[in-house]
């Protein structure tokens, strides 16, 4: 079971909704405020990167490569440069066309390599079908890889008394939201629902750092409700919109949602809404904590990448 350490970093949801339309406010799950969280984490990192540039002059940098017009990475890269420009951080942008060569965008990654002024290089994904983002992803210098991508990062992460340079920010953030809404993960039981190289694999990493006894359940894995039933502490993270039903939790687990999907709903302006891969209605009435979607992990990403950025100008700056 979970253990609560003060109220900052969540809350007790009321009128939680049941799957039979009701509503439930005597057992409804604390629900973990992920944007609360961010917010606080963004506030920390603006403060220490106020004092970097009063001791040497410098603040961190962060540099995006966008390639191609999606939606969605363009929505993504404004929020992040927006995060930057909040917390202080100076950003490095390219928009490269949908036709640009691997060669290109592999040339602005090693611009940005040589750069003093840019700690952390982030491509957005996905690339255009015709570039390689393995290619891509390993030019970018693993002592710059704030997305925590690279394969020495990776292949660190995984060994006992190693520490990366940087952990992948969406994991990263599970791990902070657990620790900041005093979720005791030694000695407990946890689930990764996914083995995705971005999310469910570091996060079963970072689990066992934690010394938590993992478990990971993917697409092959038989009786998955069952085996996710045994956890205290359940990550999910495999892209399916309400897969996971409340009777997949015992009573009093903690559950981190990390799925955002979108389905159909007529009511709303847009023509759909946003859940996660947990089923909320249901899992609210069974689990001790819960992130909502949208509103958990989410806002986590971005801290978690300005995190990353600080440290790295930590490191090159030599700043404690």
């Amino acid at each position: 079971m979970a253990t609560m350490e003060g109220s900052g970093s969540a809350s007790y949801g009321k009128d939680v909704q049941t799957s039979t339309g009701g509503s439930q406010t005597d057992r409804a799950a604390v629900i973990i405020d992920g944007k609360a969280i961010a917010d606080q984490i963004r506030e920390e990192i603006g403060a220490e990167v106020a004092k970097m540039k009063e001791a040497v002059g410098n603040v961190p940098g962060l540099a995006v490569i966008l390639v191609g017009a999606r939606k969605d990475s363009a929505t993504y890269v404004r929020m992040k440069k927006k995060a930057c420009s909040e917390a202080g951080i100076q950003s490095f942008d390219v928009t490269l066309p949908e036709d640009a060569t691997q060669d290109d965008v592999v040339a602005h990654v090693k611009h940005f390599n040589d750069n003093p002024a840019v700690h952390g290089i982030l491509v957005q994904l996905p690339l255009p079908k015709h570039i390689n983002e393995e290619a891509v992803l390993e030019a970018v210098s693993y002592e710059k890889d704030v997305d925590g991508f690279h394969p020495i990062n990776v292949g660190t992460l995984a060994m006992q008394g190693r520490k990366p340079q940087f952990v992948s920010c969406t994991p990263k953030g599970c791990i902070e939201l657990l620790k900041r809404s005093g979720v005791q993960m030694s000695g407990k039981r946890a689930v990764v629902l996914g083995r995705s190289n971005i999310v469910g694999t570091p996060a079963a990493m970072l689990l066992q750092r934690e010394n938590a006894t993992v478990t990971v359940v993917h697409s092959r894995t038989p009786n998955p409700a069952e085996i996710t039933r045994e956890a205290d502490i359940v990550i999910a993270a495999i892209g399916k919109a309400e897969l996971v039903r409340g009777d997949w939790f015992k009573p009093g687990a903690v559950v981190i949602d990390v799925g955002i999907n979108a389905v159909e709903d007529s009511s709303r302006k847009t023509g759909y809404r946003l859940v996660g891969d947990v089923h909320f209605q249901e899992a609210s009435q069974v689990a001790s904590m819960i992130t909502p979607v949208p509103g958990g992990v989410g806002p986590m990403t971005i801290a978690m990448l300005l995190s990353n950025t600080l440290e790295a100008a930590k490191r090159a700056y030599g700043v404690a």
